[in-house]
């Protein structure tokens, strides 16, 4: 610890953490595509000289946990006396970075007085990065990573504040879109650009000493902090098993399993008894294994904290090599963002048998699908890529909420930025009643999303889960309903497309994407009556499920509740499920 006083300390630590924020504004208002600008799927942070993060902004969990680790990885390439003030260090390798080609982070040194003190790094979502099929993450028919996309390990490609021209060209030449791709690249300069300067400000203002100090100060105290949460989790063993639905058509589950081992302020993830790699495009490597895994450890333990390399080091990650969550080069890996909710979920299923009161039950899921082809309306390529987001899972004492990201923080991309972009016609966006998981505390409904294409020869490279395996309830809370995907749905021809299913759609197909509901947590005979009755004006609970569900029985005219009735249908419900029970206690 240093002698900073406290007022000194929280002003740098602020200010680190308001750099870092405002790193990913500058990123987000200069970017080019609507997977950044609207989808908000990037993130950025700020490292001190030795490679350590010291703050990040709020966002995505799979960049921040995977970039704790990329930057010390390209100080191996690229030695700390080798980076000059404007210069700018890409990559998008999977192993090294976030775990799928799509991702390109950018590293950029932060100088004063000719001496490095840190460093501005951001990592955003390109739309694409060539391969196989439009948005660069097709899992179907896909061996390995040669297949999908351009692949850049560490590579400086600005140098005294100049662009290198030939690395852009080459990134050009091998894209869909390189004008968003380009432009979404200059952006992330920007980001850095903007995080560099607020870092050096807080030298000139306070001292470097001082800078430098409060960052060591910081990492001490965030460590200090987590390992004393960890020590109020019971310690023991903890597991916890879920599968993924499958890689793809015609392919089996793939199990994940975890786990939690809690001792001496410290907890260790171990990943033994997961499926192995698969031949698909869809592996997780090890850096996004971590990434997850550590944001489902920290929701339990400091969650309101900011993350940095103190909270990270106190979490100890275990994949054995060669299984899916720890794949060998080169693993196909593109549509790894699915996998995201599975490896929090895990964990904090395994968690919850430590500490039930800070957990929730499982999400509703999401889809992340790619469309792409020629746009009629101007004769170029056009690559659409879509976020569909159902609800949260139930927790204790609140509802799941709709709509809502978890556990990384991205956003439903708006209806008219994708019109207005796309060969593309939303013609249904809502929410689907009675698909949130009944429980004490209701699971978030899930969401369904009709587009209709207005281009003919469309691909479309469909990316979700939870259609086989609904998100799962906690505590007697029940899952929610299971995802799908329909081609014009209602029409004669109606068709159930595969979650990670590759098509090719004609003009005037409609794509219906169906999230799965989320998880219900506690016993929904508990949920108090007045909140049935609010979900069934609300229109996320029917009237005949409110009483198969809940057993609360509404008046279908005054949609009020009949307190008689449903008291007497709660208490009848609740004597028939306690006869198992005491048998089974009489057994044992």
């Amino acid at each position: 610890m240093t002698t900073l006083d406290p007022v000194t300390f929280s002003v740098l630590w602020g200010g680190l953490l308001s750099a870092a924020s405002e790193m990913g504004v500058t990123l987000s208002r200069t970017a080019y595509s609507a997977a950044v600008r609207e989808g908000l799927d990037y993130s950025t942070a700020l490292f001190d000289a030795d490679g350590l993060m010291i703050a990040q902004g709020d966002y995505s969990p799979g960049h921040l946990g995977s970039m704790a680790f990329t930057v010390r990885k390209v100080l191996e390439i690229y030695p700390r006396e080798t980076m000059k003030p404007g210069d700018a260090i890409l990559l998008n390798d999977s192993g090294i970075g976030s775990g799928h080609l799509p991702d390109f982070f950018m590293i950029s040194p932060i100088h004063f007085d000719n001496a490095l003190i840190g460093f501005a790094v951001n990592c955003a979502h390109h739309v694409d990065v060539g391969g196989s099929g439009a948005g660069s993450q097709v899992i179907q028919g896909i061996q390995d990573n040669y297949q999908e996309g351009i692949r850049f390990l560490p590579t400086r490609c600005y140098a005294g504040g100049e662009p290198i021209a030939d690395i852009f060209r080459v990134i050009a030449a091998n894209v869909r879109q390189p004008e968003k791709v380009i432009g979404d690249l200059r952006a992330q300069v920007n980001a850095n650009t903007t995080g560099a300067r607020r870092m050096v400000e807080l030298a000139l203002v306070h001292g470097l000493a001082a800078l430098q100090g409060a960052m060591a100060e910081i990492l001490a105290r965030s460590e200090v902090q987590m390992r004393a949460a960890i020590s109020r989790i019971p310690a023991g063993v903890y597991s916890f098993e879920d599968c993924l639905d499958d890689v793809g058509p015609g392919t089996e589950p793939v199990v994940a399993k975890v786990t939690v081992t809690v001792a001496d302020g410290t907890i260790t993830v171990d990943w033994a008894g997961s499926g192995p790699q698969r031949e698909a495009g869809l592996n997780s490597y090890l850096h996004y294994t971590y990434a997850y895994t550590i944001a489902a450890v920290k929701s339990v333990t400091l969650p309101t904290a900011p993350q940095n390399d103190g909270v990270i080091r106190t979490i100890q990650i275990k994949a054995p090599e060669g299984s899916f969550f720890n794949p060998r080069r080169p693993a196909a890996c593109g549509g790894r963002a699915t996998i995201s909710h599975r490896i929090y979920e895990v964990v904090l299923g395994a968690l919850a048998q430590a500490v039930p009161d800070r957990v929730m039950a499982a999400n509703s899921h999401f889809f992340n699908p790619n469309l792409g082809g020629v746009d009629p309306r101007t004769g170029k390529q056009f690559v659409c890529y879509e976020l569909i987001i159902g609800g949260i899972g139930g927790r204790p004492g609140k509802d799941g909420e709709e709509a809502l990201a978890s556990p990384w923080n991205a956003a439903n991309i708006p209806i008219e930025i994708q019109e207005s972009s796309n060969p593309i016609l939303v013609e249904r966006f809502g929410f689907i009643a009675d698909s949130g998981g009944p429980g004490r505390q209701r699971g978030g409904c899930g969401l369904r999303k009709d587009m209709r294409v207005l281009a003919d020869r469309v691909d479309f490279y469909n990316l979700g889960d939870r259609a086989l395996f609904a998100p799962y309830g906690l505590f007697d809370g029940l899952p929610g309903t299971k995802a799908a995907t329909l081609l014009d749905p209602g029409a004669k021809g109606q068709r159930r497309l595969h979650s990670k299913g590759s098509y090719r759609l004609k003009r005037d197909q409609v794509i219906s994407w169906r999230t799965a509901g989320a998880g219900g947590y506690g016993d929904p005979l508990e949920r108090p009556v007045a909140l049935v009755e609010r979900d069934v004006k609300s229109g996320f609970v029917t009237i005949p499920r409110a009483r198969t569900d809940y057993g609360v029985v509404i008046n279908p005219k005054t949609l009020a509740v009949d307190g008689t009735r449903t008291d007497a249908l709660r208490l009848k419900r609740r004597k028939a499920r306690s006869k198992p029970r005491q048998r089974e206690t009489a057994r044992a």
